[in-house]
């Protein structure tokens, strides 16, 4: 915990510093969320398709999922939400495309377990 995953168009890859991204993203999970920096764990996918509205091109997409344990309340979901949007303004450059960022915070189901050797 926290699981983080992070969705994104493939044109943007580029433009996407996306190491830089994850390790200001487990800052700011630290800072607000009160995770541990060794918990934090971050996953990237390049999509390689797009299609958004009816005209389909021209569109980029990055999309954030935290994974965390249940107990956060809602303000503190929300200032970590906000947190994601503006790191993705700092380190996505978006060129000529429509940019659409998002985020989301939702808690790991009770059954959630982990191991690591």
């Amino acid at each position: 915990m926290p699981q983080i995953t992070v969705d994104y168009s493939a044109p943007l890859s580029e433009g996407f510093d996306r190491r830089a991204f994850a390790l200001a993203l487990h800052d700011a999970v630290v800072e607000i969320a009160a995770a541990k920096y060794e918990a934090c764990k971050t996953q990237f996918r390049a999509t390689e398709d797009t299609t958004v509205g009816r005209d389909g091109d021209g569109h980029a997409v990055v999309h954030v999922t935290l994974g965390l344990l249940a107990g956060r309340t809602d303000e503190t979901k929300v200032r970590l939400t906000e947190a994601v949007l503006l790191l993705l303004r700092e380190h996505v450059k978006v060129g000529a495309v429509a940019f659409h960022a998002s985020a989301e915070v939702r808690e790991l189901d009770a059954s959630y377990r982990k191991f690591e050797v």
